[in-house]
């Protein structure tokens, strides 16, 4: 397994190396080595989730290149063409390619979950995770900034759903209440779970100081 994510990052790494908001060659390590702590846990083919973990974020380079939203979906083509020399069976191929194509599916959009194989359930929980918690909030203030969000405006009311937003309309701040603060209820694993209740309490205290410091409290 590590000789074939070697192989990958050796393939993708330059591709990511000029991502500044937050899905970079490190989000994508992380998001692996979540993805393997959950396998331990929560069973599932470990190969076909360390592949999938890893190459999940390639719609954003293509999102990124060309200026227009890429769904995960849109991504497969190059996913299928980084796995064509590989030693794996078509199935398992299929399996990496279902893992991506689904993993940005929230029980918090209009159409909801669909999934439900143990793969995507746990590629799903890793990288909600990493967006979560201390790393979670870096990253979040890295997409803003790549995107020229502002951190807070306070005259901005926060919308119902995370695909109500609009970059123009909203803050940082807007970003954790749409999204963030919903992914804990959003986990699918019991370990995603509790790794995730850890991370969303922290979320919460950040927040508190970062209002209480706004108002000049402190």
């Amino acid at each position: 397994m590590e000789k074939i994510i070697k192989i990958l990052e050796n393939k993708i790494k330059k591709s990511f190396s000029k991502e500044g908001s937050g899905h970079d060659i490190y989000h994508l390590r992380r998001v692996l080595n979540s993805a393997l702590q959950l396998q331990k846990k929560e069973g599932g083919d470990k190969l076909v989730i360390a592949i999938a973990a890893f190459l999940h974020d390639l719609h954003r380079i293509i999102e990124r290149d060309t200026g227009k939203f890429c769904a995960p979906k849109e991504s497969l083509p190059k996913v299928r063409e980084l796995l064509k020399d590989l030693k794996l069976s078509v199935a398992q191929k299929d399996k990496i390619l279902h893992c991506i194509a689904y993993h940005e599916e929230y029980g918090f959009s209009k159409k909801g979950k669909t999934v439900s194989d143990i793969e995507t359930l746990i590629i799903q929980d890793a990288d909600n995770l990493d967006a979560m918690g201390a790393i979670g909030i870096g990253r979040t203030f890295s997409f803003s900034g790549a995107h020229s969000i502002s951190m807070w405006i306070p005259e901005k009311p926060f919308k119902r759903r995370y695909f109500d937003e609009n970059k123009k309309d909203i803050s940082t701040i807007h970003h954790f209440h749409s999204k963030l603060l919903k992914l804990k209820e959003n986990m699918n694993t019991k370990t995603g779970k509790a790794v995730a209740k850890q991370r969303h309490e922290f979320m919460e205290r950040f927040l508190k100081e970062f209002f209480s410091e706004w108002r000049g409290e402190k």
